[in-house]
């Protein structure tokens, strides 16, 4: 099959999952607790982007099994009833609350890069950046997947249930047949070119040459096989064996190949540290930690918890001027400073120390002027100019579980349908397109995010979970989204802490996302004040520019928690 190259502004429009169309909300269940009503669920509950995976968790847990156990499960089954979003051959971030010592754990499953990738990965010839959609498309594009492995690592410090029959629901799914939901289907008849490789084209054509859609049965053996040989052999039976061999084999084929070996899959290890943790007016903000989109969003946290945004409501122009600006503000020194850790020096403590918060917000000013630029944080490098594209997809979902413990999780293979590759029955990710496409600014200084091998690419996904001041739970949130992610998360996170709204509420806001000279949002959700009021203060958002996020809540309340499923995806919540 010959795929014609797209332009770059047609692919992101394309290869974003805001260019999906938005489905109807899948109805709630009113058992339990369902998070579209004043329900609670008194023991556990599960808020994620389909109802498949959701009871996929909820049985874990009335099992006996831990929030971790639970990821596990929501994992298996949304890799096959969300595969545009994510899935075992993509990455992950997640971060675990321990009900009993309150200590906050984050644990990084990003994918890297080949051990033989060096700066001019995504170079042509003449040193100019490859075209990004060859670039996605490519065998290049792949980095090692993580989710897997981070998912066991995190499993052998908080599971109950033995590992191999956490992947049984989703083994059932894949070989009996799960019907095609909405937001999958519009995947499958989308623009986006990954949906139309000859991989995806023979996944998702029936035998009489029409496309599954949305209400069809679609099976999936080959993944079931996969699942159960990971069951049975941990992140190994993934990363080493025929599996590994036919990751490598599928990434060395076409024009681009990539340099991905045995020895890159083998060595892959994911990342255990604290989680990053600020204090936010009474209460404490954990995040995953740098290079995730934790550090941005923590930013634009203590940007904004300068003002006086808790006095306004959702319908205060000015309350949703604060959230853009500070927006703004996080996203220049993100998209400036931040990179693998491991790599180059990420000025942590200086982009969150309050002098240098204060001096940010006091950029906000009254009306939104040009682009702000970075700032200089204590003990800040001085890398070069960034140039990474990054689409938006991935997905959400968080677990409480009956003992108190949370998991708060973001999960991608990047674009929709990652690569456009399979094997197993599983979608290779693009993730390695997240890095920088230009690795050096013109001066010749080495952007933060510039490709090397082993080399993890900066991320927006930001799981984050809210405690008060003794640590005891408050609520879990997050989003996909791209790198509107730190926008999604930032808004609910006002709704819930400043605004005071339920999880539902807080899920269900209109968005806004600043960032640079670029302003969006879901203009048929603002109130037509609102929408006059920003662009009095020179914010214009585009009419029905719709942005596409999938926030998932849950909250802790008196009597049980309660949940928040964003409207805009397929997502419930559910409890028991």
């Amino acid at each position: 099959m010959i795929l014609k190259a797209l332009p770059l502004a047609a692919f992101l429009l394309t290869a974003c999952a805001g260019d999906l169309p938005a489905p109807a909300p899948a109805p709630v269940a009113p058992v339990g607790a369902a998070s579209r009503d004043a329900s609670l669920a008194p023991h556990a509950m599960v808020a994620a982007a389909n109802p498949m995976a959701v009871d996929a968790g909820l049985e874990v847990l009335r099992a006996g099994g831990s929030a971790v156990d639970a990821a596990v499960a929501v994992q298996a089954v949304l890799g096959l009833v969300e595969p545009q979003s994510s899935g075992i051959g993509g990455g992950a971030f997640l971060v675990h609350y321990d009900a009993r010592t309150r200590v906050v754990t984050a644990y990084d499953g990003r994918e890297t890069a080949p051990a033989a990738a060096t700066p001019a990965l995504f170079s042509e010839a003449d040193g100019r950046p490859e075209p990004f959609v060859s670039a996605v498309l490519s065998g290049r594009s792949t980095g090692v997947p993580g989710a897997i492995a981070m998912l066991a690592m995190a499993h052998a410090d908080h599971g109950r249930r033995p590992w191999p029959t956490l992947f049984a629901r989703a083994a059932r799914l894949a070989t009996d047949g799960f019907v095609v939901p909405p937001r999958m289907g519009a995947a499958i008849a989308g623009r986006a070119p990954q949906a139309g490789t000859p991989d995806a084209v023979a996944y998702f054509t029936k035998p009489d040459g029409t496309r599954y859609a949305a209400g069809d049965t679609l099976r999936n053996p080959a993944y079931a096989a996969t699942l159960r040989r990971i069951a049975a052999e941990g992140a190994a039976g993934l990363l080493e064996g025929p599996i590994a061999a036919a990751i490598v084999a599928r990434t060395h084929e076409g024009a681009r190949p990539g340099a991905m070996t045995l020895a890159d899959l083998k060595s892959y290890r994911p990342r255990r540290t604290a989680a990053l943790c600020r204090p936010y007016r009474v209460h404490i903000v954990c995040t995953s930690a740098t290079q995730s989109g934790g550090i941005g969003l923590q930013e634009a946290l203590g940007i904004v918890v300068t003002t006086d945004i808790g006095a306004r409501d959702p319908a205060d122009p000015l309350g949703w001027f604060q959230i853009a600006q500070a927006s703004r503000l996080a996203y220049a020194d993100r998209d400036y400073f931040v990179g693998d850790p491991a790599f180059v020096a990420v000025p942590v403590a200086g982009l969150l120390a309050p002098d240098y918060l204060a001096k940010r917000a006091a950029l906000i000013g009254t009306v939104a002027g040009p682009a702000p630029d970075h700032g200089t944080p204590h003990a800040a490098p001085a890398p070069g100019v960034d140039a990474t594209v990054e689409p938006g997809g991935t997905t959400h979902f968080v677990i409480v579980d009956a003992q108190g413990d949370v998991v708060s999780m973001t999960t991608t293979v990047e674009s929709i349908f990652g690569s456009g590759r399979m094997v197993g029955g599983f979608f290779l990710n693009n993730q390695l397109t997240d890095f920088s496409f230009a690795p050096m600014g013109k001066d010749g200084r080495p952007a933060a995010n510039a490709v090397a091998g082993g080399k993890r690419p900066r991320s927006s996904m930001a799981p984050t979970i809210i405690l008060d001041r003794q640590r005891a739970f408050v609520a879990a949130a997050g989003s996909p989204g791209g790198p509107a992610i730190q926008a999604y998360n930032l808004k609910a996170i006002v709704g819930l802490l400043d605004w005071k709204l339920g999880a539902q509420a807080a899920a269900a806001l209109p968005n806004l996302v600043a960032r640079g000279d670029r302003f969006s949002g879901d203009t048929a959700l603002f109130a037509p004040s609102t929408v006059a009021g920003l662009a009095a203060r020179g914010i214009v958002l585009r009419p029905d520019d719709r942005e596409n996020s999938g926030v998932h809540i849950v909250r802790r309340r008196p009597g049980g928690y309660e949940g928040g499923a964003d409207p805009r995806r397929d997502g419930v919540a559910r409890g028991y």
